[in-house]
């Protein structure tokens, strides 16, 4: 299987699929859910995907965490990585915006209360695994190298969305969930199809070499559900109506305290 022939079954079907049933939906977007416009909100989560993505995915490919067939690319690269892979930057977070969007129209809205105890505490679980990770990243053995490189990598971001909103994520748990859970199932089967057909190979010697199903590695699991975590988190919070509410708060705050 082609590297560009997995993006058109895989990514490029169901993002036709979901954007379709988000155009010609009747449901109109949740008043919780209409802080700025839906393709404003994706549009500036590809973009900040891309960058940030980009170094350290470039950085994996130039250390052989993982390599691609050259047989199976256009052979067209940027740095060390292949268009392909770039252009999945950019499909995945519209694929999975997409399928929250859809999921936001067709789900109760929650009214659940706000816990702000849940920020601090989520600030804190996540702030020491990402600490924890990289140590290892730095003292740990090879075969720590592929996890503790996408967690010390994707939780710096996670931090920030739970710090400023983890109650809201909360509150709408049962969404965001849902929203994270079925494209990391659906992609990680997906990974494998790809894995086994040759188009990717993940280092054995860098990662934990624990196979699901004899084929995926946990790595490729975890980066999907880090990856869907952060593509459904920042798209929940830009569209929240209380984060809009909670950053004028916050602003007024901080013009207040001047004209002290």
């Amino acid at each position: 299987m082609t590297y560009f022939g997995f993006l058109v079954i895989f990514l490029l079907i169901p993002i036709a699929i979901f954007g379709l049933l988000v155009r010609r939906s009747t449901a109109a977007q949740p008043a919780a859910f209409s802080n700025y416009a839906v393709g404003t909100v994706i549009a500036v989560h590809v973009i900040i995907a891309v960058i940030y993505t980009t170094p350290w995915d470039n950085y994996l490919v130039a250390t052989r965490v993982w390599w691609y067939d050259p047989a199976l690319v256009t052979g067209l690269t940027i740095g060390w990585v292949p268009i392909e892979e770039y252009t999945f930057f950019v499909l995945q977070p519209i694929m999975t915006g997409l399928f929250l969007v859809w999921l936001m129209r067709r789900l109760p809205t929650a009214a659940h209360p706000l816990h702000p105890r849940i920020r601090p505490i989520s600030f804190v679980a996540f702030a020491l695994l990402w600490m924890v990770m990289t140590v290892l990243l730095f003292v740990g053995q090879d075969r720590w190298n592929y996890l503790s490189l996408e967690l010390s990598w994707a939780l710096i971001p996670i931090l920030l969305q739970v710090a400023v909103g983890a109650d809201i994520l909360w509150r709408h748990r049962k969404l965001v969930l849902t929203a994270i859970a079925l494209p990391t199932i659906y992609l990680s089967i997906a990974d494998a199809i790809a894995i086994q057909s040759g188009t990717w190979t993940i280092s054995p010697t860098q990662s934990l070499d624990w196979l699901w199903f004899g084929v995926l590695p946990f790595e490729e699991f975890v980066f999907f559900v880090l990856t869907n975590t952060l593509v459904v988190f920042g798209c929940t919070l830009a569209l929240a109506a209380v984060s809009r509410q909670r950053l004028d708060q916050l602003a007024s705050q901080l013009r207040d305290r001047k004209a002290i």
